[in-house]
């Protein structure tokens, strides 16, 4: 027996795809993208990556206004900095509650409707490539749900929450693009490094209904966030003591690519989202610092928006997050320039 009613069958990934299609120019804008990030991960490009916006996709219209922000801005930078930007359609929830994104609320204000959802979240990923030629990173919360996106995106990240889920490490070692993996809120950096290990191999396992055999993901890597101690309180691993003992690790195996990405919001800024950008800055100062550090650190992670800080839904204030607060648009202008700058110093 089973606690479930079946409302109805969605949409096979295939069959969303041919209803919202890339055209040819999209895909070629996709390809360069991809193959920019892939050198980034694998050494051969010194870019620094930038992966970057709201903390979860809210709205549309509010969504695409900030990637064309970043656009204008991106012009000015792109000697040195690639830009992702963030278009996380899924939001975890440690207790169940709460607005989960909009693969489930399209309207947030609204009942979910998981059709609306999946039709809603791949006409905005879409949009923002053929409007800005990014495409976009995305969380991949339910890894089955992957195939409906899979075609527009260039980054995934696995959760703090879901870094330890045998399905998620499977499915990352069966795609094609980087794939960062989180330390799980209790900081533990084995279990990071397992999932990026199991992610690295081949493996043979069920995804939607079919027995499928992957041949591993050289791309996947790890991603420090911070973590919550015994007592629940929040913690950073940032520092120049955390990254360097992370490439002692990673010396000590044999991964491919090891590679680092720095989220500079939750726990390591205690969810204080200004204070990420005193955290980049100091990333890049430890850096410069030590060339281990400088080797494996690939680029930063900051959740940033139209408007500083967060709101209630019932607020209605267009470009401010409804859930982690998120850096505005005119201090993370301040920011990129700035990122800018010290990166052509250390590269000169």
């Amino acid at each position: 027996m089973m606690n479930l009613k079946f409302k109805r069958k969605l949409p096979t990934p295939n069959e969303l795809k041919e209803m919202y299609p890339l055209d040819e120019e999209m895909i070629e804008q996709k390809r360069k993208n991809d193959e920019e990030l892939r050198k980034i991960f694998t050494g051969e490009s010194k870019k620094f990556l930038l992966i970057i916006g709201p903390c979860s996709a809210d709205r549309e219209d509010a969504v695409i206004d900030y990637i064309s922000h970043l656009k204008k801005i991106y012009d000015k930078i792109n000697d040195v900095i690639l830009i992702v930007p963030r278009i996380y359609t899924n939001k975890p929830r440690t207790t169940g509650a709460g607005y989960k994104g909009m693969l489930h609320q399209p309207d947030p204000n609204s009942n979910p409707d998981m059709l609306k959802g999946l039709i809603a979240i791949r006409k905005m990923h879409l949009r923002a490539l053929k409007e800005t030629g990014f495409s976009c990173a995305d969380e991949m919360l339910y890894p089955e749900n992957h195939p409906y996106l899979s075609d527009c995106l260039s980054y995934v990240a696995v959760g703090a929450r879901s870094v330890e889920d045998q399905l998620h490490r499977l499915t990352a070692s069966g795609l094609d693009m980087p794939v960062g993996m989180k330390n799980p809120t209790s900081g533990d950096l084995t279990v990071m490094l397992n999932s990026i290990n199991a992610a690295q191999h081949g493996n043979t396992y069920i995804y939607r209904s079919w027995e499928v055999e992957s041949s591993g993901n050289p791309l996947a890597h790890a991603i420090l966030r911070g973590y919550v101690d015994e007592e629940g309180r929040m913690k950073p691993n940032y520092h120049y003591e955390d990254i360097a003992n992370l490439a002692k690790l990673y010396n000590e195996t044999h991964f491919k690519n090891p590679a680092l990405i720095v989220d500079c919001n939750h726990c390591n800024s205690g969810k204080q989202f200004d204070q990420q950008i005193r955290i980049a800055e100091e990333v890049l100062h430890s850096m410069k610092c030590n060339p281990e550090i400088r080797k494996i650190v690939k680029g930063l992670m900051i959740e940033s928006y139209l408007v500083d800080g967060a709101q209630k839904v019932e607020e209605h204030i267009y470009g401010k997050s409804i859930t982690d607060a998120c850096l505005g648009w005119e201090k993370t202008e301040t920011l990129l320039l700035h990122l800018a700058e010290l990166l052509r110093k250390m590269n000169e």
